[in-house]
């Protein structure tokens, strides 16, 4: 079995905690629509969503307080580790009860392959993976391109097995903040709470992990609830039916409206014949790609 595990940011450090559920709802049905169904979701945080959890979801409630005031600045990084680490290891705690073999920690606004569960239910005994490319796409834009190292841009980017994260037998889902952190120890800072340097330290530990043989995680930028604030600028390939189906992705533009905000934005002194021409040959990628 694979588990799934995210966190939820605190309501009090959102910019708009509506619109953190409906990403997560959005990201729900993305990870929940495996080809192979032997698979588990974890989701834990302050405040259950307001919307009917799918099949196979499974919401753990905690009381740890926010990271930060609620009108102070959100670019500190430490905080949000915490809050996030402490969270995934709640996670992981909930996830023992289903005796996974291996957990892929995902942000709660990202996508995930459609065959990723599939994939790993072949290879039980695999010593994990790195998704070290993938994808970058942006909904404001409707719009998506290849990412490279990927694992240091996005947390949506390692599956291992269950033992890899070493939970403690004695913690339960109850225990409060700091009695995860000193179980997880520094676990915390590096692969629970923050994913940049989370390869090199699996390789410190013993364990090298193999790049995943495919694309199979979906960066989401351009949400407003992005800690990174990240966005996605210049070019990028319009929204298809193959991309939609294989990460579950909606579109909510129409064809014209997506082909023309997948060329962002262009400069003036641009004539009208280059602006034609990029829109042609974006338009015969998307033909070829679907």
């Amino acid at each position: 079995m694979l588990a799934f595990v995210t966190s939820l940011r605190h309501p009090q450090n959102s910019a708009n905690y509506a619109r953190v559920e409906v990403l997560l709802r959005e990201t729900l049905v993305s990870v929940t629509s495996q080809t192979n169904s032997d698979f588990v979701v974890i989701v834990v945080g302050n405040k259950r969503p307001s919307f009917e959890l799918p099949d196979g979801v499974h919401f753990v409630e905690v009381a740890f307080p926010p990271p930060a005031p609620a009108n102070g600045p959100r670019t500190a990084r430490a905080p949000f580790v915490w809050d996030k680490g402490t969270k995934i290891g709640i996670g992981l705690i909930k996830a023992r009860d289903f005796s996974p073999d291996h957990v892929m920690i995902f942000d709660a606004d990202d996508f995930v392959h459609a065959e990723l569960a599939e994939f790993v239910a072949a290879r039980r005994l695999h010593t994990g993976w790195v998704i070290d490319q993938g994808w970058i796409y942006s909904r404001r834009r409707n719009a998506y391109r290849a990412q490279g190292v990927f694992n240091r841009t996005c947390g949506t980017s390692f599956i291992l097995p269950f033992d890899a994260y070493g939970v403690p037998n004695q913690l339960r889902t109850t225990a409060d903040q700091r009695e995860v952190a000193d179980a997880f120890g520094d676990r915390l800072e590096s692969i629970l709470g923050a994913h940049r340097n989370a390869l090199e330290w699996f390789a410190a530990h013993g364990r090298v992990l193999e790049p995943f043989p495919m694309r199979a995680a979906v960066y989401h930028v351009d949400t407003g609830e992005n800690h990174s604030g990240k966005a996605m600028k210049g070019l990028a390939r319009p929204l298809n039916r193959r991309f939609s189906s294989d990460f579950g992705i909606r579109s909510h533009l129409g064809p014209l409206r997506t082909l023309w905000r997948s060329l962002g934005p262009l400069p003036v002194v641009q004539t009208g014949v280059i602006v034609v021409r990029r829109i042609a040959r974006r338009f015969i990628r998307k033909r070829r790609s679907i």
